[in-house]
């Protein structure tokens, strides 16, 4: 049986460096424990359900999950699928702190490291699958393309990265497909919370094959939108391709 000792939480940053700047899990910093509570009630533990269907991981695997808040995504991947070697990436060092103690009360071992979308702190192909859920639309533009490029880079040869995110709001490409007619919650909350910072609402960015063109320009291959579904009243895409 795993022990407490196999959950690791690590500082990625580099030393001296100032934190750039982010939005936490919740909104909020003092919201944050409130964040698991309303995604429960909200169903997105269904659709990181969904994420780890389609991305296929096996056992022995390696999987990044980039921008893992409070790990419940990471956490399902080690649930689920028994022996993979699971790696959360996140900004916010409290929702680190509590993905690591809900990680070491469930005895699943994980390292979690604190770091960006635009600078994952992993070597070259180190990793089978990158997965994603709910996050890559709080990056900001500039970060956009710099982040695809670390995800293919640190995909080995051959891995799959599978994305579930915001489309852009008013866009009705959610309304049919797996679980379509869905209700949920994400860290924005509701579709009106789109416009409350424009510098992490950038679900505009997703919509109209958005997200397949960026992992297209980042050399990755074969990309393309594999689900649809709602959340929050708002659409939701799934998007998939593989490091050539």
């Amino acid at each position: 049986m795993s022990s407490q000792h196999d959950v690791r939480l690590i500082d990625g940053l580099a030393p001296g460096a100032s934190p750039e700047p982010y939005l936490p899990a919740a909104g909020k910093t003092w919201l944050l424990p409130l964040y698991d509570p309303l995604t429960r009630l909200g169903g997105v533990r269904r659709r990181h359900a969904r994420v780890v269907e389609l991305a296929g991981i096996t056992s022995g695997d390696r999987v990044l999950d980039l921008g893992c808040g409070t790990g419940n995504l990471a956490l399902l991947v080690a649930r689920s699928v028994p022996g993979t070697v699971v790696t959360g990436v996140d900004p916010d060092r409290a929702s680190l702190e509590q993905a690591a103690r809900k990680a070491r009360r469930r005895r699943l071992p994980m390292t979690l490291v604190r770091g960006y979308g635009q600078a994952i702190p992993m070597p070259d192909e180190s990793v089978d699958h990158v997965v994603s859920a709910l996050a890559l639309h709080h990056v900001d533009p500039d970060a956009r393309a710099a982040t695809a490029g670390e995800i293919r880079r640190v995909l080995r040869p051959g891995g799959t990265v599978t994305i579930a995110d915001f489309s852009a709001p008013g866009d009705e490409h959610g309304s049919g497909g797996h679980g379509s007619g869905g209700h949920g919650a994400s860290r924005h909350g509701r579709r009106r919370t789109y416009g409350h910072n424009s510098r992490h609402a950038l679900a505009e960015g997703n919509g109209d094959g958005g997200l397949v063109q960026l992992l297209t320009g980042a050399g990755l291959v074969g990309a393309a939108e594999v689900d649809h579904d709602r959340i929050a009243g708002s659409a939701l895409v799934y998007v998939q391709a593989h490091r050539p």
